[in-house]
């Protein structure tokens, strides 16, 4: 008997439907308030795009990039707010969302009492969070596309990138969140999302840094995030994209290995 019930505990299969029920408790307690924050988190990156993508823009001029392309500077911070969005609408959810549940709302706890794993926990709760990032990444390329900064076909293309970037926060946010005491801990955690958004690549070329702080800067997950989106929307795909999709999947890897431990340790004690 053991033999025959065993492959179909473990298997993928199983833990995919467990993971899906996550996601389905969390559809199914949505109230409408938080359509407005959803909302307010799709304005952010536009009212960004629209003042300083079109507004400096206009003082700015066209920029010149690492591969001798020119282009226009909303065209060159579009992708970044769209890299930054999927990070935002991640982070959200993993973090503070996914802390309240686990330390507060004791959630976890009862969800433990049935066959759900934590692991099953953790990739149930990045799924959703990923919902919530592709909706922000998908309405931001149809502006992209409206306003001509990218064509279709390469807004698609950018939007598995948003994906992949979502993800990437999405595991890092909910392994940050287990080491988390208290809510004063994520004033932290918001400071490393702002200078991240402000010194990514975001605005200016990474070149216009000194030397010291540029190889800081390259080593963000967020300037690869961008680094790769910017590459697909302006046309400019090369071998060093390859590494920023490498980097990011292992940033996925390693923060579902370490928010699966870290919730097995402290929720099944």
């Amino acid at each position: 008997m053991v033999t025959l019930v065993l492959p179909r505990l473990v298997s993928f299969e199983g833990a995919g439907r467990r993971s899906g029920s996550v996601v389905e408790r969390n559809v199914a307690t949505l109230r409408s308030a938080y359509w407005l924050v959803m909302a307010s988190g799709f304005l952010e990156p536009i009212l960004y795009l629209f003042s300083i993508g079109v507004g400096v823009g206009t003082l700015v001029g066209d920029l010149t990039l690492p591969d001798g392309r020119v282009v226009g500077y909303a065209a060159f911070v579009a992708p970044a707010m769209l890299a930054s969005s999927a990070m935002t609408g991640a982070l959200a959810e993993t973090t503070f969302n996914f802390f309240g549940k686990m330390k507060f709302m004791k959630l976890y706890d009862g969800m433990l009492a049935t066959p759900v794993r934590p692991i099953e926990i953790a990739m149930g709760e990045l799924a959703w969070a990923m919902l919530r990032g592709n909706i922000y990444a998908a309405a931001f390329l149809v502006v992209m596309v409206v306003m001509e900064l990218t064509t279709p076909a390469r807004a698609l293309a950018a939007f598995a990138g948003a994906v992949l970037v979502g993800f990437a926060f999405g595991a890092a946010g909910m392994a940050l969140s287990t080491f988390m005491r208290s809510w004063q801990d994520f004033d932290l955690v918001a400071s490393a999302q702002f200078a991240l958004f402000l010194f990514s690549g975001t605005f200016v070329p990474a070149e216009a840094y000194p030397s010291i702080l540029r190889w800081l800067v390259e080593v963000t997950p967020l300037y690869r995030s961008v680094d790769l989106i910017r590459a697909i929307t302006t046309g400019g795909v090369g071998w060093i994209q390859l590494l920023d999709v490498v980097y990011l999947l292992v940033v996925v890897a390693l923060g579902l290995a370490v928010a699966g431990r870290r919730m097995e340790k402290l929720l099944c004690k």
